[in-house]
């Protein structure tokens, strides 16, 4: 936007370096992924071995002039590092390959790029790359970096450089007007559903985990779903209703990745947020993924930036497909509860169980008794009827319904609180003991 840099393609090669530190290693097969989707012609992989980095190049020079000769002879047009490249180490490859060069943040927002649909999407992506371009700004512009001077040249009395940045200055602040607005309507729109007593629910997971696969299986609905990363970058939410629950409103929402750029945490807060208040995570994860614990850490590393690690959370091993030997069942833990949820989104596997181990885990609270219901409360009796909540139906000597109910709590209150009679009370005054 802001740049005059070498002419763009997408014919790259891929430098991963291969450290001994595990917490900084990146995984080389996603990062030959993240190139796939970011639409890379992948001409060659270059592995290096590093154990010290450069604070010139982040290799060493003679990797540099190798890639540059490769760089000529394939007319690479980009070079892309699964690494964090400072601006001068990207700055300093540029001019030595004579090309474009990004590093692994600056990959992962040009999928996010890509993958935005809605209007919010669009803004968060632009607002983390311009965060990511206002430290690389200087790049482009050397030639314009001194003022003006002599007839016909004196001008505002700032350089070129100079009025990028304050227009990126503006730029930043009215998008993160916009974001606002849109956090603010978030949080209404949650209020709302609270004072309903409706329970949201969010899918997480590392990307490419089959989230979106499961959103379209249990909603029926036609949420972009592919075998590739990032496929789902805006949240969907959808009205779902469970047996024994009643409804939920369940979000579909952004993949994460081992180490998710920050910039990219802080733009999609607005996003992120209906995972943090959500009464229940169900952690999607790739069953049949053999580095599926590493992935799980990451998720909970995001999590506990985002501050939701301390809410209840339901694993889904998916993919069963897959694997050979393995049945579709709930894992629970000592108290009983559902701990785990093995099921294949993509044939429907195990779908049921799913919808039952949410409504055992957020239906904790059911209301369990006969209730004397006279009959002008008939249209309370038939809402009783509609929400399958009745298990048998008598009636005594003056013509009242003894209704045998199996309800949530908040389900119940929500009902008596339509007819405009106090919850608490019409539970003891029409519960039979």
């Amino acid at each position: 936007m802001f740049f005059e840099r070498h002419g763009g393609g997408e014919r790259a090669i891929l430098v991963h370096l291969d450290g001994q530190d595990p917490e900084a290693r990146e995984d080389p097969q996603e990062f030959q992924e993240l190139a796939i989707s970011a639409g890379a012609e992948t001409v060659a992989f270059v592995n290096v071995p590093r154990h010290r980095f450069s604070a010139k190049f982040l290799i060493g020079s003679g990797k540099v002039e190798e890639l540059r000769d490769q760089v000529k002879a394939e007319q690479v047009e980009l070079v892309i590092f699964n690494h964090i490249l400072t601006p001068s180490q990207e700055r300093n490859l540029e001019r030595a390959f004579e090309c474009r060069v990004i590093d692994r943040t600056g990959l992962i927002l040009d999928i996010f790029a890509q993958r935005a649909r809605t209007h919010e999407g669009k803004l968060q992506v632009e607002l983390a790359q311009l965060e990511h371009m206002s430290t690389r700004l200087v790049r482009g512009w050397t030639h314009l970096e001194r003022q003006g001077g002599g007839i016909g040249l004196r001008g505002p009395g700032e350089t070129q450089l100079e009025t990028d940045r304050r227009l990126l200055r503006v730029r930043l602040k009215q998008i993160k007007a916009r974001l606002e607005k849109v956090r603010s309507q978030r949080i209404q729109a949650r209020r709302g559903r609270k004072r309903a007593d409706i329970p949201s629910v969010s899918l997480i997971g590392y990307t490419n985990a089959g989230k979106s696969t499961l959103f379209n299986a249990v909603t029926h609905s036609d949420v972009y779903a592919a075998d590739q990363l990032f496929a789902t970058l805006d949240p969907t939410l959808r009205r779902l209703e469970l047996n024994d629950l009643g409804p939920i409103v369940l979000a579909d929402t952004v993949g994460f990745i081992r180490h998710l750029p920050h910039k990219l945490v802080e733009a999609f807060r607005a996003t992120l947020e209906e995972s943090a208040s959500s009464d229940l995570l169900v952690h999607v994860i790739d069953a049949h993924e053999p580095e599926r614990m590493q992935q799980i850490e990451q998720v909970m590393a995001v999590l506990v930036e985002i501050g939701a690690n301390e809410l209840p959370i339901l694993e889904v091993y998916n993919k069963l497909d897959l694997l050979e030997g393995v049945e579709p069942q709930i894992q629970r833990n000592g108290d009983g509860k559902p701990e785990r949820v093995w099921l294949s989104a993509k044939d429907g596997q195990g779908l049921e169980l799913l919808g039952q181990a949410i409504a055992e885990l957020l239906g904790e609270d059911l209301f369990v008794a006969t209730l004397r219901l006279p009959q002008r409360l008939a249209r309370m009796r038939a809402q009783f009827f509609e929400l399958n909540a009745v298990q048998s139906e008598t009636h005594d000597e003056h013509g009242d319904s003894l209704l045998a109910v199996r309800i949530p709590r908040v389900e119940l209150n929500r009902l008596v609180s339509r007819e405009g009679l106090k919850p608490q009370e019409f539970i003891e005054q029409h519960t039979l003991q």
